[in-house]
């Protein structure tokens, strides 16, 4: 049942799937953080900034799946729309920057981690499988799939009124979207673009979220029936949501693209070596 705005701040929702995964997540970063410190000596490997970065993210998937915000994404689009872009723009490239494998595999006892490193280096045919998934066009690909297919009417209504299906839509906006920022921040290998790549690589994906906003604000009627009786409690009329939510889409999240595409512009004038960034905005996260 929809909620209406008469106590929505104490409308926190502690899923239990939800809660549990990002505690264990978060205990298990902590714990392979403290091993790697141990073997490698204190701020090695990891540090503090990164710490603080994949923290926040953390913080920030709390924020966007169990405060008030998840509650009022069943009454309204323009809600559900803000916790989207918080998976996507916010949560994934901190997950990026607080750079997760490393701590994650120092986690595990050494056994473990070492026959798992064998096998891998061993499995050439499943390292050629997984291959793909990590070339910037796939991961371009995967993300503007995900982000339409779940901004489609049917799609959508149908994650609302299943909780799995929703659980689902939540994994693979934010999958898809780590695997896009880990082509921008990470880039190294089959990944390695070039800058100039870069920012093509990133405005156009901006330019079709832009696209998507406009077309929801300039929609003639609502596309969404799951909204069509829940957004009257809260003063607006299904349109007015569904705009809301398009404007929404439109200009922050085109901006947070923007300042991406700057960014690797910036560095592309510069005639800076893509892997010489990435290095150099390790050792910032060392400062």
């Amino acid at each position: 049942m929809a909620p209406s705005p008469a106590g929505i701040w104490r409308a926190w929702s502690i899923e239990p799937g939800v809660a549990t995964g990002i505690v264990v997540l978060a205990a298990w970063y902590a714990a392979g953080v403290r091993r790697l410190w141990r073997s490698a000596g204190h701020g090695r490997g990891i540090h503090r900034r990164q710490i603080s970065c994949f923290a926040a993210a953390l913080a920030v998937l709390v924020l966007a799946l169990m405060s008030p915000l998840d509650a009022m994404s069943d009454a309204l689009f323009s809600a559900h729309m803000v916790q989207h872009l918080a998976l996507m723009l916010v949560v994934a490239p901190l997950l990026v920057f607080g750079e997760p494998l490393l701590p994650l595999l120092w986690a595990l006892p050494a056994t473990p981690r070492h026959r798992l490193a064998r096998r891998w280096r061993h499995a050439p045919l499943l390292r050629a499988a997984g291959r793909p998934l990590g070339t910037p066009l796939a991961a371009w690909m995967l993300t503007m799939l995900a982000l339409f297919f779940w901004h489609l009417p049917a799609p959508y209504d149908w994650a609302l009124s299943d909780t799995r299906i929703h659980a689902l839509e939540h994994l693979t906006l934010l999958g898809t979207s780590v695997l896009f920022w880990w082509i921008v921040f990470q880039p190294s290998g089959r990944r390695r673009l070039g800058f100039g790549a870069g920012v093509v690589y990133v405005a156009t994906a901006g330019m079709l979220m832009g696209a998507l906003g406009a077309i929801l604000t300039f929609a003639p009627s609502p596309w969404y029936t799951a909204h069509l009786a829940t957004t009257a409690a809260w003063h607006l009329s299904p349109l007015q949501d569904q705009q809301l939510a398009g404007v929404t889409m439109w200009v922050p999240a085109s901006l947070a693209y923007l300042v991406a595409a700057g960014w690797l512009f910036v560095n592309w004038l510069g005639g800076e070596d893509p892997d010489a960034a990435a290095c150099a905005g390790r050792r910032w996260m060392r400062i």
